[in-house]
């Protein structure tokens, strides 16, 4: 104990040679613990999203892209498919489960996705509070969503179209929240999720030709027609006078219809085909709705992507050939892109990882400099230390718990400022990314290394400086005091 606090005077003897070394080993032990946090909690969460999901089918573009978008929700998607065409590979024999999600709106940056209740399953989430979506606008929401925005069961909401929180709003119909879902540490934590005919919904009036057409409550005078009052069960979904009003971002192509005989424009939800609606109030057939609406005539309607679980492994690799061949679709492998994106990132890492390994070896240096010029000054001090009883293997351990000393101190402050780095990027990409990293997590096994490696440093430094110290001669030292 006794040397231990000559050992911790002594290193401060000179502040600035000290400083200089505990910085060096800070900046490498943190960038060290930096990159083991993120790299573990990265690989961590990105396999964990795509444990159960074995194909991705979504429009024909960049794999990692379809597969980034559908499965992480952290790019744009590559664009829409037919649910016509999915659904023929949805209901394959290989198939276990198939999953459809329908993109289109956010809340406060937040991704809408119309999906089925299976999603929650997927990531192993139930519903906390409240209820399942079972009807169109009825919405759960993620839990750190739910947490964030301090949303409740029962409160409404306007979605806003696209991905940007600053685009258009759709102000004519609002979404309920029925469910809070469970805490998962996945995705779905960061999502809204409705059913699909949610999303249909309500893009399904953009780019219509509504010349003539009264919607909802509004009865307005168009050229040449005089219209009864259509009210619809979701005529929330455009409230506005569409005459002539055409949407770019429509899901399908309605141009040149007339409403004289109006058939719901959603009737490829509801399947009210062969019904005419002239001067019809939709209000008493909304009373037929389901508790649970099926996709039923989903004729001309799209969506973004399908989440393909297979019984058969081996018809993986078939589908990846066989689906851009024989449709305008692709199926992208999640653990094929993902491995490639990791390597492409491990790069980046194994550089800064060499970064930090040649600031620690600098540090070592830079502790065996400070250590071996002192030992001239010092030889004074470690005669009258054996003078006084000190044996020579004292001298020795001194010297070593000197080095060891900068180091662990240089080792705690790196592991603190790689956890405050990690917390501040933390809060950046939860932002941006909805991705969230715990700076409280430990990696033990590699942290071990680390520590062991900062040691291993401070004992080679302090070898020579300490073998010098253990060979000193006090009586010449003493003659020539």
């Amino acid at each position: 104990m006794m040397i231990t606090k000559i050992a911790w005077r002594n290193i401060w003897f000179k502040p600035l040679n000290t400083l200089l070394s505990i910085i060096l080993l800070t900046a490498s032990v943190a960038i060290i613990t930096l990159l083991i946090l993120l790299q573990e909690q990265f690989e961590k969460k990105f396999n964990s999203n795509i444990d159960g999901i074995d194909l991705v089918l979504g429009a024909q573009g960049s794999p990692l892209q379809l597969i980034l978008s559908s499965v992480y929700q952290v790019d744009a998607p590559t664009g829409n498919i037919s649910y016509t065409e999915a659904k023929q590979w949805m209901d394959h024999p290989f198939v276990e489960t198939a999953i459809p999600l329908a993109f289109g709106d956010n809340y406060k940056g937040f991704r809408i996705v119309g999906t089925t209740p299976d999603y929650l399953e997927k990531y192993n989430a139930t519903v906390e509070e409240g209820k399942v979506f079972n009807k169109k606008f009825e919405v759960v929401v993620g839990n750190a969503i739910a947490e964030k925005m301090q949303l409740k069961i029962g409160d409404t909401f306007f979605g806003t179209h696209g991905d940007s929180k600053e685009g258009d709003v759709h102000d004519n119909q609002a979404y309920t929240i029925v469910g809070i879902a469970s805490k998962t540490d996945k995705v779905v934590d960061n999502l809204i999720l409705c059913n699909v005919q949610s999303v249909w919904t309500m893009h399904d009036h953009e780019g219509h030709d509504h010349e003539g057409h009264d919607h909802g409550d509004e009865a307005e005078s168009h050229e040449g027609h005089n219209h009864e009052v259509h009210d619809h069960e979701v005529a929330a979904a455009s409230t506005d006078n569409h005459e002539g009003h055409d949407h770019g971002d429509e899901i399908e192509s309605h141009e040149g219809h007339n409403h004289e005989d109006h058939e719901e424009a959603i009737t490829s939800v509801d399947n009210h085909e062969g019904h005419e609606h002239e001067g019809h109030d939709h209000a008493t057939e909304d009373t037929h709705d389901h508790e649970e609406e099926a996709i039923v005539n989903y004729e001309g309607k799209e969506i973004t992507a399908v989440l393909v679980k297979m019984k058969n492994k081996m018809a993986i690799f078939s589908w990846q050939r066989m689906i851009p061949m024989n449709t305008k679709m692709q199926a992208a492998s999640p653990g094929l892109e993902i491995n490639r994106l990791f390597s492409l990132f491990g790069i980046g890492l194994q550089a800064l990882q060499y970064l930090a390994y040649g600031i620690m070896l600098i540090s070592g240096i830079s502790i065996f400099i400070a250590l071996f010029n002192t030992l001239k000054e010092r030889k004074y001090e470690f005669a009258l230390l054996r003078v006084n009883g000190a044996s020579r293997l004292q001298l020795l351990i001194l010297v070593l718990i000197e080095s060891l000393l900068l180091c662990i101190t240089g080792f705690l402050f790196g592991t603190i400022v790689g956890r405050v780095a990690l917390m501040l990027i933390s809060g950046s990409s939860e932002e941006e990314f909805k991705m969230s990293f715990n700076p409280f997590e430990f990696v033990w096994d590699k942290e071990g290394y680390l520590f062991l490696l900062t040691i291993f440093v401070g004992i080679l430094a302090a070898v020579i400086p300490a073998v010098k110290a253990y060979s000193l001669n006090i009586s010449k030292t003493l003659a020539n005091a």
